[in-house]
């Protein structure tokens, strides 16, 4: 797998995600690891969620995981709750913010 790959289906994780429900700002960086390393943001604004193969300087939190631990929970493979309680995740910055940004619902999931 590339990071091109783990960056697409993010975006498509996200691409429908129902986040009408979420009326501030949201900006995580998400930073892999292993096969298909890279960095890629997750942002929520106007109550829409965009994920951009780019740094985010002035980020909310900074998560760091595998990019097989992406790739399962954007196919819905995982639960964030449980990636966290196995140790698959170590997050940075405003956890409110990690916790209202799981609230988004992701079609079909």
């Amino acid at each position: 797998m590339t990071y091109e790959d783990v960056v697409y289906s993010a975006r498509e994780a996200f691409e429908n995600a129902d986040a009408r429900h979420i009326f501030e700002h949201i900006a995580v960086q998400v930073n892999m690891t292993g096969e298909g390393s890279g960095i890629f943001y997750i942002e929520v604004a106007e109550r829409a969620v965009c994920v951009e193969p780019y740094d985010y300087y002035d980020r909310d939190a900074l998560v760091t995981l595998s990019s097989d631990t992406v790739m399962a929970l954007t196919r819905g493979e995982l639960k964030l709750k449980e990636a966290m309680d196995r140790g698959l995740i170590r997050i940075e910055g405003n956890m409110d913010k990690i916790r209202l940004l799981s609230t988004v619902k992701l079609e079909d999931r």
